[in-house]
């Protein structure tokens, strides 16, 4: 092993997973260190948009996955509980809907980041494969602005 536990969950159970990883947490707050948490799942899209998935996968296969819906699955605990009904989950829509709105104006109207940015914060201490790789992605930067240069 890699000196630290490693927990695989049904991904599609967010009671399971919450379980799982709230231990992971505790865990980590006694100073332990941490837990490989492997939430098992199905991607139901396809991996692009020019990707055809009815090439590979059986429309058998898709159902029983569909049939596991992780939202699905919490929304008919709540209801069968008593926890929500059908107002609550309204309610929750319409309240996602406007907060994701106000996501999506806010994150458009951020600027840009620099694009050298995302070498940074890949490592807590220093690196030299991604130190040469910055170099590498900069250099090619600067390569687009001598051709810009040139056409004036």
């Amino acid at each position: 092993g890699f000196g630290f536990p490693g927990v695989r969950v049904d991904g599609n159970d967010v009671l399971a997973c919450l379980a799982v990883t709230r231990s992971a947490l505790e865990r980590a707050r006694r100073g332990e260190g941490p837990t490989l948490v492997e939430a098992f799942t199905y991607r139901m899209g396809a991996h692009t948009t020019s990707d055809d998935p009815t090439k590979y996968r059986a429309d058998e296969e898709r159902a029983a996955w569909e049939a596991k819906d992780p939202i699905l699955r919490l929304r008919t605990y709540l209801e069968k509980a008593g926890h929500a009904d059908e107002a609550f989950f309204t309610a929750l829509e319409e309240e996602s809907e406007t907060l994701g709105k106000r996501v999506r104006e806010a994150v458009r109207a951020m600027p840009d980041p620099e694009p050298l940015a995302l070498f940074e914060h890949a490592y807590a201490d220093g690196n030299s494969v991604v130190d040469e790789e910055r170099a590498q992605f900069a250099a090619y930067q600067a390569s687009f602005a001598d051709s810009a240069e040139e056409g004036k």
